[in-house]
């Protein structure tokens, strides 16, 4: 048995050996079964690793772009329900790009985004100067803008918490940034799916230390219940992932 990080939904420190890659250790927690890298990414070492994730916005999430408007449009139209009233207000953490706030706007939201990348931030500002995006992390956005606490009427989070080592600052601000009837609508890949590789190593999204967080449904629901927030709705996912709408407990 491994003795070392603390278990981020549980707080427990007894974990065995899980699998290992790209010379990182990932452990599963003896105490709820959380998995995870071991020890966790330094904070440093995660702006480095999303420091030009995108080689220059020129690949990866960049290369369709016409059909990542297409997608998040029709995403965005599906959020807009939940907050029907003029001046709603939607957040996109991890706006890589900005297509998902730049969707959000067409669909009537004040939309802004907060990104990590540079390169990504960069292109969001040349491509939809209409939408602020900060450059940083939830946490930053909120100590250096205060006032944006309980402000936001949908928080949009897809693909990003698996790779934040400090996840529980990271759902505490969300959290914070959410109005008391917003809502989070947050997927991630799904550890625990019944259509996961039996390899993990053949599992496109076990991919530490840029994938530090392994999260199935019990873990995240665990984990959001620790910052008062409850998944009120779940999106049937045929890929291993989850799609699930939160709102606060």
């Amino acid at each position: 048995m491994l003795d070392a990080t603390p278990c981020p939904v549980c707080d427990g420190r007894d974990h065995a050996p899980f699998a290992a890659k790209n010379g990182h250790q990932i452990v599963r927690c003896a105490g709820c079964g959380f998995t995870f890298q071991s020890p966790l990414p330094r904070a440093e070492e995660t702006t480095a690793l999303y420091d030009d994730a995108y080689a220059g916005a020129t690949e990866g999430y960049f290369a369709k772009v016409d059909k990542k408007m297409r997608r998040s449009r029709g995403r965005a139209r599906r959020l807009r329900r939940l907050a029907r009233g003029p001046g709603a207000r939607f957040m996109d953490v991890g706006a890589s790009g900005g297509f998902m706030m730049a969707a959000a706007r067409e669909s009537g939201f004040d939309a802004t985004g907060i990104e990590l990348d540079p390169k990504s931030v960069a292109y969001a500002r040349q491509h939809y100067p209409a939408c602020p995006v900060f450059h940083g992390t939830v946490e930053m956005f909120l100590h250096d803008t205060p006032e944006a606490a309980a402000s936001f009427d949908v928080i949009y989070c897809a693909e990003v918490i698996e790779h934040v080592p400090d996840v529980n600052a990271f759902v505490a601000a969300i959290a914070r940034l959410m109005k008391p009837d917003g809502r989070l609508f947050l997927t991630t890949p799904d550890i625990g799916h019944w259509r996961r590789p039996r390899d993990i190593q053949r599992w496109d999204a076990f991919d530490p230390p840029a994938h530090c967080l392994y999260f199935d449904r019990p873990s995240l629901t665990r984990l959001l219940a620790k910052h008062g927030l409850r998944i009120v709705s779940r999106a049937l996912a045929l890929k291993p992932g989850l799609k699930v709408l939160v709102a606060k407990a």
